[in-house]
């Protein structure tokens, strides 16, 4: 029995199909060239498409000979003069040609449907796998939700390729060939003209393919789109209930599904038209044949068994071809999908792991350092996010960073996890440049709470050690009691073991706050980053969570990005950004005195807290 892989496929174990990797092929081969991808796939497992093929063979075959036997049966059985044992000889024949075809046609069913979903399986993981090496800045220019709606809709083609159109196309062709070498044998003159007349089959079926493999692809992108905006919109569900858009977000949704229509509409007609003129060419050959078989008949030159092998075969081969347009259609249809699904994987990451990579220093200090960096986001070249920022955080200290919307708080964090790469200027760990270390180690020495608790779809306990997956059950209790989570925690129906619904559903803002805390905290990492992890909270909340957060910054470099000033008046240094330059650094104290940007923030919020205390 074939298994997966220890370690799946990869985007090297799949060949590249882009425009330049088969522009060298004929332009007939080149729309089906994307399943390559699903063929290297396939490959992984030798045997079951050995026995997926010995079965095939023998199922054509056996298809082929049951007309030849019925022509032996009118010869032999419906004819005055035979015996008894030589019907009794041909219907044991034909009866055991059909059982042969019953067992081989379930073991070529159950071999190729293994084969599709478990080549689907490997192209999901190899997807998906490449998906997580990129960087953020993907992820910015392409929509997660279209990528998810990828691997699934592209995926089912592929899977409906690999499990059952290939397997049909290669039956049919055998089926085919066996039948035309069955007419040759018995009527060579009559079937001249069938094989002559093929290549004016195929022609209409390249040219119809390739319009099809167009409005296929098209067609895939339509129904992304309408997973894309499903997700969008019902993730949403309770923002678009309470601004009464329903009726809105209907006919949004109404107005992709009828692009996606008119496109398969479009598709459907290119198919119907192709099978319509290739049925006519085959049958339209075929009839002729027949033409000729019956007079030939009737003139006595061929015999009744004769023209029912012929006529029997005639139909196989005819309807073999016929299919064959059907199936080239989903061929378009499924290259098309890996052609789509192919671009994923062979998507290089921005940020990877250089050559040489160079070690941090043993044991981590935690100091980080910005000289004069630069940084544009990818979609907005056109402003600096940040723009000549220098910047150095010695170990243990805390440095808090404020300023309006937009000043380029958040993009310092995502410089110091090297999500991105600087446009100038250099980031260092511990004196050594960001760009010559291999991501994974830079990150290991990194923790982050996001400004909103984000957990995943699983348990308590692989959400709280989703830093340290080597974390025992002591550690994480000793983290949840650090982070304030320890009590509500244990009142969960199964502890540890609860599920916590889809990012934490089942939990409060505050609980999972804490969660993250206490993740953070089992990472034991020299430097913390925090993106201001009480904004969000109630009064209570954020007493709980901030007595957590100090027990975590405890002897580490913090960055913190803050968002409410009275959570910073203990920072060693408070930075000031506005507009992505540092306009502002020193204590909560002397910038308060310097009349300057944090000062006129402070002065708004304190003014808020005393009206909203009634002060």
């Amino acid at each position: 029995m074939d298994s997966a892989p220890d370690a799946g496929l990869n985007a090297a174990d799949l060949p590249e199909t882009t425009d330049a990797a088969t522009a060298a092929e004929p332009k007939a081969v080149r729309s089906l060239g994307p399943l390559r991808m699903v063929w290297k796939a396939a490959l992984q497992y030798p045997a079951r498409i050995g026995t997926a093929l010995a079965a095939l063979t023998v199922t054509a075959l056996s298809t082929v000979t049951i007309p030849v036997l019925f022509g032996k049966l009118v010869e032999h059985g419906f004819s005055r003069g035979s015996s008894k044992a030589e019907i009794e000889y041909w219907f044991a024949m034909l009866i055991g040609v059909v059982v042969i075809l019953a067992v081989g046609t379930a073991i070529r069913f159950y071999s190729v449907s293994w084969l599709g979903e478990r080549v689907v399986a490997d192209i999901r993981l190899a997807v998906q796998t490449n998906l997580l090496r990129l960087s953020p800045g993907f992820f910015e220019e392409n929509s997660p939700k279209e990528i998810s709606s990828r691997m699934t809709s592209d995926t089912t083609l592929i899977e409906q390729v690999a499990g059952t159109t290939v397997s049909v196309a290669l039956r049919n062709g055998i089926t085919a060939i066996a039948g035309l070498v069955v007419l040759l044998y018995m009527a060579p003159w009559l079937t001249l003209g069938l094989v002559i007349g093929i290549p004016v089959v195929i022609g209409p079926i390249v040219w119809f393919g390739r319009r099809l493999r167009t409005v296929s692809r098209t067609s895939q992108d339509r129904v992304a789109d309408i997973g894309a905006l499903t997700a969008e919109v019902l993730g949403a569900v309770k923002v678009v209930q309470s601004f009464g858009q329903e009726a809105r977000e209907t006919q949004r949704f109404a107005e992709a599904v009828e692009r996606t229509f008119n496109t398969a509409r479009r598709r459907i007609m290119i198919r119907a038209t192709m099978t319509a003129v290739v049925m006519l060419l085959i049958f339209g050959s075929i009839s002729l044949m027949m033409r000729q078989g019956a007079i030939g008949v009737a003139s006595g030159a061929i015999s009744g068994g004769v023209i029912t092998t012929f006529v029997g075969c005639g139909v196989l081969v005819a309807s073999a071809f016929g299919s064959l347009t059907e199936v080239y259609g989903d061929l378009v249809r499924g290259s098309g999908a890996a052609s789509r699904l192919n671009e994923l994987l062979n998507e290089k990451p921005s940020i990877s792991a250089p050559a040489q990579a160079l070690e941090l220093p043993v044991p981590p200090r935690g100091k980080i350092s910005f000289e004069k960096v630069t940084f544009r986001y990818p979609t907005r070249l056109e402003v600096a996010a940040i723009s000549d920022f220098s910047l150095t955080v010695e170990p243990g200290e805390t440095v808090a960073i404020v300023g309006p919307s937009g000043a380029g708080k958040s993009t310092i964090f995502q410089l110091a996890e090297r999500f991105y790469d600087p446009h100038s200027g250099t980031i260092k760990l511990d004196g050594v440049p960001l760009t010559k270390v291999d991501p994974l180690e830079l990150r290991r020495r990194m923790a982050f709470v996001p400004q909103e608790g984000i957990l995943f779809a699983a348990n308590a306990r692989d959400n709280l050690r989703y830093g340290n997956w080597d974390a025992t059950d002591e550690q994480i209790w000793e983290a949840a009691r650090a982070a304030n989570a320890e009590t509500f925690l244990r009142e969960l129906p199964e502890g540890l073991d609860t599920f916590l619904g889809e990012n934490g559903a089942r939990l409060s803002g505050g609980q999972r706050q804490r969660v993250a805390i206490a993740r953070a905290l089992l990472r034991d990492s020299p430097i913390l980053l925090l993106d201001e992890a009480t904004s969000a909270l109630d009064a209570e909340s954020e007493q709980l969570v901030q007595q957590a957060l100090d027990r975590l910054m405890e002897s580490r470099t913090t960055l913190v990005i803050a968002h409410r000033l009275a959570t910073v008046r203990k920072a060693n240094r408070i930075l000031v950004l506005d507009g992505g330059k540092l306009v502002e650094s020193g204590t909560h104290d002397e910038l308060s005195k310097a009349g300057g940007l944090y000062a006129r923030l402070a002065s708004l919020q304190f003014d808020e807290q005393r009206f909203a205390s009634g002060e």
